[in-house]
């Protein structure tokens, strides 16, 4: 099979070079990783941010990465980006035709990407199904926004709309996210395949903590609460860093740190972006600077060191279509908390209530996390159970339920 997927703005491997990014970008690069794993060529569609991005970047036989401009170079605001679809879309099929391509299937990723696949369906004379992945929903994302700066526009929510009815299928994570779509934007239910993301567990498995710590340049004694993600509001690290007040302050004694992967701190921090400093001076107001480490965003290939170096990870996000840093840990061998809210929650099993907490209850989280400081054996035994957990959900076994969902809609559209 022909593939081609999209990810208009944001480049599938910017976790792989150390840049800012979140789940969807390792989402893609795994996925098209393992289906050309699978005998299958698979090109991964970006738009070039920088004059130096070559146009083809041969990753292997039957996977290459390829640049097409849309707009100035360098960093461009997401909302601003729908602009430069036309200019992207016209230089897709230069590149297609000059290059003699036809692809059996279109795999979008984000809604832009959505918008650039509907637009390419219309266009192309042997019109192909297109897939959509959405990572986020704006209509979940606006229901957690703190103000009006956060919210999505109202053209993405119709863009959301309009993709729903209008792609040939939709995977969903979770259950979670299926009955977001199915009931608040009306999707078809036929159309909605739930497969959540996959975990590369030949690179993220269990190592000895303190080889994990000495390769991070953290002290062998720390007690390390992580937490790994992109710097935005609907993630509550604000919720995880009064918690962490409410642990120093019920008991002094307990010694533990909070180390937070994720953001650009590579400059002064007056400098860093309008949510690190909020957070910054939120670690000061709550007097907990002297257990807060910002360590900023980290290479997939440098994950698994922070992960094994911990006690365990911390995800109290407002709304997470799934959580991909869960299942990246669960690898690990290290407990996760996290909140109902997020669709990975579904995976842990009822035995192990304990590391699912509710969105903005600091006191019930501080409980959460000095139960699995204070008691090693469940913490044993919860690592032990998350690590058999994550074995189910390898890229391998992921890949084959894709390519399913891709077989289907060639074989109905035909």
């Amino acid at each position: 099979m022909r593939i081609a997927m999209i990810s208009f703005h944001t480049c599938p491997l910017a976790s792989e070079e150390g840049k800012e990014s979140g789940g969807m970008n390792v989402y893609v690069f795994e996925l098209a990783k393992q289906l050309s794993k699978q005998g299958h060529t698979v090109d991964m569609y970006t738009r070039a941010q920088a004059e130096s991005n070559k146009e083809i970047i041969e990753i292997n036989p039957n996977l290459r990465l390829i640049h097409l401009k849309a707009g100035k170079m360098g960093a461009i605001p997401k909302k601003q980006l729908i602009s430069h679809i036309p200019e992207f879309i016209r230089n897709y099929l230069a590149f297609t035709k000059n290059n003699s391509l036809e692809y059996d299937v279109l795999h979008c990723h984000y809604y832009l990407s959505g918008l650039i696949g509907l637009q390419l369906k219309t266009l192309n004379d042997k019109p192909v199904p297109i897939i959509m992945t959405f990572h986020t929903l704006a209509l979940m994302k606006n229901l957690v926004a703190r103000d009006e700066f956060e919210k999505e526009e109202v053209a993405r929510i119709d863009a959301e709309f309009e993709l729903t009815q209008k792609v040939d299928a939709i995977i969903a994570p979770s259950e979670n996210e299926k009955e977001y779509l199915k009931y608040l934007y009306n999707t078809p239910e036929h159309k909605i395949h739930i497969v959540p993301p996959g975990v590369n567990t030949s690179l993220f498995k269990p190592m000895d903590k303190q080889i994990a710590k000495k390769k991070i340049n953290a002290p062998s004694e720390s007690k390390i609460l992580l937490f790994v993600g992109r710097i935005e509001p609907l993630k509550g690290l604000d919720m995880l860093m009064y918690a962490l007040k409410v642990l120093k302050t019920k008991d002094p004694n307990l010694q533990v740190c909070l180390w937070i992967v994720g953001g650009d701190i590579s400059q002064k921090p007056h400098l860093w972006s309008r949510q690190l400093i909020l957070l910054k001076n939120l670690m000061h107001l709550l007097h907990i600077s002297m257990m807060v480490k910002f360590v900023g965003q980290q290479s997939q290939t440098v994950l698994p060191y922070y992960y094994n170096a911990a006690e365990m990870v911390i995800m109290p996000s407002h709304y997470e279509s799934f959580g991909i840093v869960t299942l990246e840990a669960m690898a690990c061998g290290i407990p996760v908390i996290t909140t109902n809210v997020a669709g990975v929650s579904n995976l842990i099993d009822v035995k192990h209530t304990s590391l699912i907490t509710t969105v903005n209850n600091p006191l019930l989280l501080a409980s959460q996390i000095k139960y699995l400081l204070t008691n090693d054996k469940d913490h044993k035994l919860m690592s032990e159970d998350l690590y058999k957990k994550a074995q189910e959900y390898k890229w391998e076994l992921i890949g084959e339920k894709i390519i399913k969902i891709y077989e289907d809609s060639i074989e109905v559209r035909q």
